[in-house]
């Protein structure tokens, strides 16, 4: 009893120890957010010792937030929406459904994850550009429409459904598309909503797909605006920054707020159970 005792005492302890590390970037950010500029340059990691919304009240005038937000969302909503959708599509056809050929596809899904992205990202701009996608939201979000991670990860939780489920819904008169909404879809909402969370996160962060393709300040997404931002004049409008990059987090912790429970079924194969 008394080494089970012990044993939950270092369990927890260091499991507030890894939250506390985690969480202290985070609240740093959220006190610099309240201070005013020449505080958050002198005393970064103290509390603020005038509480000010300055910071909050300005960037939506210097930096049109409004605008930055707009094209966030179109891009990252349009994006997990699509990689939700497609990508179980694809998983299920590839666990669920046999036909030629389906073993050498899932191996191709597979092996274009080994390729470098780096490598295919001149022909992949040369030919968005000839398309004429570059400074349009369509060049943001059908390239990512698709990703080989997801659809292995959904096919990985899909295997574990039992084929009985699918055939009895066929042996009622469902034609497959039937049963992948009505039968499929709802026994793996655990691993779409961890797609849905983790690939919101990546569209809504990333900045070098933005860097690359957007060219006017009207289709800007807000990495790329605050990237702009803090390149105009370094150290200026330090409260501005730290009240934006607050603004940034909110979506996220949100989503991840919202869906963490299917996250960690995801995870434990609770959602099968």
């Amino acid at each position: 009893m008394f080494n089970i005792r012990w044993s939950k005492i270092a369990i927890y302890s260091v499991l507030i120890l890894g939250s506390v590390i985690v969480m202290y970037p985070f609240f740093i950010m959220v006190m610099n957010s309240f201070k005013p500029g020449t505080e958050i340059m002198h005393y970064p990691l103290s509390l603020p010792q005038n509480w000010t919304i300055s910071g909050y009240v300005k960037v939506f005038t210097t930096l049109n937030m409004g605008v930055l937000f707009k094209n966030s969302l179109i891009i990252s909503v349009s994006v997990t929406i699509l990689n939700v959708i497609l990508n179980a599509m694809v998983a299920y056809a590839l666990a669920k459904l046999h036909f030629p050929g389906r073993d050498i596809i899932f191996k191709v899904v597979l092996g274009s994850m080994m390729i470098p992205a780096i490598l295919l990202l001149i022909p992949t701009y040369t030919m968005l550009y000839n398309w004429g996608w570059v400074n349009t939201y369509r060049v943001m979000i059908i390239p990512v429409a698709v990703s080989a991670y997801n659809i292995f990860l959904i096919r990985q939780f899909l295997i574990q459904i039992p084929n009985d489920y699918l055939e009895a819904a066929r042996m009622d008169g469902c034609n497959e598309i039937q049963v992948f909404y009505k039968i499929v879809l709802p026994m793996i909402k655990p691993v779409l909503a961890t797609v849905g969370i983790l690939t919101f996160m990546h569209s809504w962060n990333d900045l070098f797909m933005a860097l690359l393709y957007l060219r006017d300040e009207s289709m800007y997404t807000l990495q790329l605006g605050l990237y702009q931002f803090k390149e105009v004049i370094p150290g200026r409008f330090l409260e501005q920054l730290w009240a934006a990059t607050t603004l940034v987090t909110v979506p996220v912790v949100i989503v991840f707020f919202f869906l963490q429970r299917y996250f960690i079924e995801a995870f434990t194969g609770v959602g099968l159970k």
